[in-house]
């Protein structure tokens, strides 16, 4: 008699591939993923001392954005804290960083990815965070 192969479980229900918004969502965080640390890399490596703290933190938002993606990609318990967490620090700092690089321009000589909220993306490091955590408490599993 053979033996049975033991059956791979399958992808958490709440994966974010598993609907249209889910993956539309998904690519969008991969994007700012790839595009934000792409960035961070370029500006750490050819001209750090110009202005550090606006290069730092476009490597901390790389780093966020790729937890996000990471998180809505695998989905269940840990996927969806993952994501839940990346989502609430990307919208606290694309508030905190905006305001600032508003109100202490000199602080930020140089553009992040959060500066003014957004702007030189088209507000969508704005609008993201807000989409990303209202699709999480929209797609949470129920008893």
């Amino acid at each position: 008699m053979a033996e049975q192969p033991t059956p791979t479980p399958a992808r958490p229900r709440d994966a974010a591939i598993g609907s249209g918004l889910g993956r539309v969502l998904l690519l969008v965080y991969g994007i700012f993923a790839l595009s934000a640390s792409a960035r961070a890399l370029v500006q750490i490596s050819t001209h750090f001392s110009e202005a550090p703290l606006a290069y730092l933190l476009s490597a901390f938002a790389g780093l966020v954005y790729i937890a996000a993606t990471a998180g809505l990609a695998v989905g269940g318990v840990r996927g969806r804290l993952l994501a839940l967490t990346s989502c609430t620090i990307e919208l606290i700092g694309v508030l905190v960083v905006g305001t600032l690089s508003i109100a202490d321009a000199v602080a930020f000589p140089d553009d992040t990815v959060w500066s003014r909220y957004g702007s030189g993306y088209g507000y969508v490091p704005l609008v993201l965070p807000f989409v990303g955590l209202w699709w999480l408490w929209r797609n949470r599993p129920r008893p």
